[in-house]
């Protein structure tokens, strides 16, 4: 198989699940079943991280880390008249709520919209808070809805299958992080018949969205020599954004590697060694690659090196429009040049890493 074939055969299945922060058993299962042939160990913690080893040549421990989990809403309460209210979970926009199909329970809903006939031209241009709006199932009662097995805390996802709108833009929910577990779900494939130095720990984490939780106690657990996120970036090539002011990435010109990403406590300064090394191997393998200082969000990675007394680590992101929206955009060719990167990072490897100073 290619390596766009690898990626694709678990990519749209995972799409298709529904897996929020804190909620992401769907996804854990299907993570848990695609990984135990192609690794040595797994296991899955209290909190449904799931951990694998692959062990190679005698070396440094690598832990690579992708997230299962997506943004979406939880059920808050339901009205007498059956009309679910709801909370967010991670970076939902109000201004994308309107009118959405989303799926809890098994069963469709849909996010009310007052009739366009009977809304006033302010109505029409203003942006309602998530607090006002709320979901209709098609129940008339409460009493209706508990019977469909909708109740507080129940887990709400975005209905928005993917489809291809050229041989390699994908658009779809979820792509963050779908695309990174899929990536690394291809890179152990393809890295079958390759010989390594080190331990390969490819770790699927929970709750990213939410604050970085899972990668929290999965950096602390492994106690890698070395980490990385793989993880989706928004991407600055639209009309609204200045590509050179505000985020000069974009897709399909390869793999994004952060040199920096967040800010004040909560952010990274990509390790001196992690990045060079990364950057080295692609410019030597002859694969596309973009590098960015980003401080409009976070990967697991901001997590993963404050653990214990430091994790050096970087991130390898994959662009995306319409980043924590039900129609993000990927260029599969920058799946492609991701996989390939961490494929020859790993099996480049050496037996001792040469550890810089910070900024050498």
């Amino acid at each position: 198989m290619s390596d766009r074939q690898l990626i694709q055969k678990h990519l749209l299945p995972l799409l298709t699940l529904s897996g929020v922060s804190g909620r992401e058993a769907p996804v854990i299962r299907y993570m848990m079943e695609a990984l135990e042939p192609l690794v040595d160990e797994t296991r899955v913690d209290p909190m449904g991280n799931i951990f694998t080893v692959r062990r190679g040549k005698p070396g440094p421990k690598i832990m690579l880390a992708a997230h299962s989990d997506e943004i979406g809403l939880l059920v808050k309460s339901i009205e007498k008249n059956g009309f679910i209210r709801f909370e967010k979970l991670g970076g939902v926009g109000d201004h994308l709520l309107p009118g959405r199909v989303v799926t809890l329970a098994g069963h469709t809903g849909i996010v009310g919209v007052k009739a366009g006939h009977l809304s006033s031209e302010r109505e029409r241009s203003e942006v309602k808070k998530h607090t006002e709006l709320y979901i209709d199932v098609g129940a008339k009662t409460k009493e209706a809805v508990l019977a469909m097995g909708i109740k507080t805390g129940t887990p709400i996802a975005f209905v928005s299958p993917p489809t291809f709108l050229s041989e390699d833009l994908l658009v779809s929910k979820a792509l963050d992080d779908r695309i990174g577990c899929a990536v690394m779900l291809g890179l152990l494939e393809s890295l079958a018949n390759n010989e390594f130095n080190g331990e390969l720990h490819c770790v699927v984490t929970v709750q990213e969205e939410i604050g970085l939780r899972g990668a929290m106690v999965s950096a602390f657990h492994v106690n890698p020599d070395m980490a990385i996120a793989l993880d989706t970036i928004p991407s600055g090539d639209t009309p609204e954004i200045n590509f050179t002011k505000e985020l000069p990435v974009g897709i399909g010109l390869g793999p994004v590697l952060q040199v920096t990403s967040g800010g004040g406590g909560r952010g990274l300064i990509a390790d001196t060694t992690v990045l060079s090394m990364l950057e080295e191997t692609a410019r030597e393998a002859g694969l596309p690659y973009q590098t960015v200082m980003f401080t409009g969000g976070n990967t697991d990675a901001s997590a993963m090196h404050l653990s214990r007394s430091g994790i050096p680590s970087g991130a390898v992101t994959i662009p995306r429009r319409y980043s924590h929206s039900p129609v993000e955009l990927v260029d599969m060719r920058d799946a492609d040049a991701a996989l390939r990167l961490l494929r020859e990072f790993i099996v480049r490897m050496p037996e001792k890493i040469n550890w810089k100073l910070p900024g050498d």
